[in-house]
C-alpha cells in the first residue's frame, strides 16, 4: 500500500482523499507496487520562500519542490517497513496564481503540479 501523508500550514482549500488518491494512482501506475510512503506539504508564499532559501540557496519562490530520499537523509526518521518516496511541498498561492493565468481550476493546476513532483521522485528529471 502506498501511504501518502499530507499536511497544510493553512487552511487551504483542497482536498487531501484527492491528493491521496491520485498520487497513489500515479505512483501504482509506474511500477511501486510495494509498501511506500510519501509527505505532502501545502504551504504558503512565506513558508516556500524560506525553504528555498534554506535548501536551494534561492530567493525565488517555487511552485512546487520535491526532496528524494537521499536528499532528505539525516534529518528525518522514515519508517523501516516501507519504501519512503521523499516530500513534495506545493505553495498554494502560487497555484492559484498559475491557474489563473494558464485559465486552469486551481485543483487541476495542484495536481498538474503534484504529478510533476512525483516525477521527480521516480528520478525523472527536466532536460
Amino acid at each position: 500500500m502506498i501511504s501518502v501523508l499530507v499536511s497544510k500550514s493553512e487552511n487551504y482549500p483542497i482536498g487531501s482523499p484527492k491528493i491521496k488518491k491520485v498520487l497513489r494512482d500515479f505512483f501504482k501506475k509506474n511500477g511501486i507496487v510495494s509498501d511506500a510512503q510519501v509527505s505532502v506539504s501545502i504551504v504558503g508564499e512565506k513558508k516556500m520562500k524560506n525553504i528555498c532559501k534554506k535548501y536551494l540557496n534561492d530567493k525565488k519562490i517555487h511552485n512546487v519542490l520535491s526532496f528524494t530520499t537521499e536528499e532528505t537523509k539525516g534529518k528525518f526518521v522514515y519508517p523501516p517497513d516501507k519504501i519512503y518516496l521523499g516530500e513534495i511541498i506545493l505553495c498554494y498561492p502560487m497555484v492559484i496564481k498559475e491557474a489563473q493565468i494558464e485559465k486552469k481550476l486551481i485543483d487541476e493546476k495542484a495536481i498538474e503540479l503534484l504529478l510533476h513532483a512525483g516525477e521527480h521522485l521516480l528520478g525523472k528529471h527536466h532536460e
